[in-house]
This record gives structure tokens, C-alpha cells and sequence, in this order.
């Protein structure tokens, strides 16, 4: 088959049939809303797990050393900062390719989370620290219902065979 690639970033095939780059590649996505009952920082954790060994499968991602153990740790303070500070239930979202790994979490407080410098004397307030330190990129920004803080993590693509 022939491919012709025009000025849209529209692909046709000889056949006449129409798709666009980016619909032929759809990033693996997962979300999960919380109540804040006892066990969801567990059950957030258990989400992530999963969602990274269906990425590995899936796109064939080849996550970094350590990986696993940062995505579980960012899950848990990003959660725990939704459950400590919104007044409502927070959604975790994941979402994946072979190239990056973001983990969203959506809460109802609009109050953007305070970054600190690092200072091992200070009590408390080291979450968001400890989510720099192991994510790639943290931002966090209001949106109509709360906030959003996303940690993303960048990962290698694997090599074909």
C-alpha cells in the first residue's frame, strides 16, 4: 500500500480512507474516584501497580530502575494530600505511553499545595518535595471544581526488535 501525507497532518491510504496521526495513537488511560474511606491510599497504590504493568504490556514500555517504587510513592503523597486538604471526593487518573507516565490527581480544594525548599529541620510539609525529587515535571493548577496536580514521570522507549 502507498501512504500519501498531506499538509493536515491527515494521512490517506491509496484505499481513500481518512485517519489523523493522532487518533492511532491513544496513551493507555485509567481513573479511579476515592471517597476518602479507609484503605483508598492502599487501593490508589494497587491501581498504579496494575496500570504500570499494563503499560509494560500494552505499549511495551521500558520503565527506569526504580520506577515502580516513585510511581507508588508519588501515588500515595498525591493522594493523601487529596484526602488530607480537599472536602470531597478526589479521582486519580493515570495515563501512559511508551515515552511517559503521568499520575493526575483532581481534588476539590482550590487551594494550590505550597512548595517548599528542601530543609530536613522543618516538621511536616515534605510531601511535594519528595514528589519533585522522584517525578520528571509536577504542576499543579486550578481548575473549575478544585485543582489538579499531575507528576510526570518519562520513560524510554524500548528499542524494536
Amino acid at each position: 500500500m502507498h501512504w500519501q501525507e498531506q499538509m493536515n497532518e491527515q494521512v490517506t491510504m491509496d484505499t481513500g480512507f481518512p485517519f489523523t496521526a493522532a487518533d492511532s495513537v491513544e496513551p493507555l488511560r485509567q481513573s479511579v474516584e476515592f471517597d476518602g474511606e479507609p484503605g483508598c491510599i492502599a487501593r490508589a497504590r494497587e491501581v498504579a501497580s496494575r496500570f504500570l504493568q499494563q503499560l509494560q504490556a500494552e505499549w511495551l514500555a521500558a520503565p527506569r530502575p526504580r520506577l515502580a517504587d516513585d510511581l507508588l510513592l508519588v501515588v500515595s503523597e498525591l493522594v493523601t494530600n487529596a484526602e488530607r486538604h480537599s472536602h470531597g471526593p478526589y479521582v486519580l487518573e493515570l495515563e501512559g505511553t511508551d515515552s511517559r507516565l503521568s499520575v493526575t490527581v483532581y481534588d476539590s480544594s482550590s487551594a494550590l499545595p505550597r512548595w517548599y525548599e528542601p530543609d530536613p529541620t522543618r516538621l511536616g510539609g515534605h510531601g511535594l518535595e519528595i514528589v519533585r525529587a522522584v517525578a520528571d515535571r509536577v504542576t499543579a493548577e486550578r481548575v473549575p471544581v478544585g485543582k489538579r496536580v499531575t507528576a510526570t514521570f518519562t520513560l524510554a522507549p524500548q528499542a524494536a526488535g
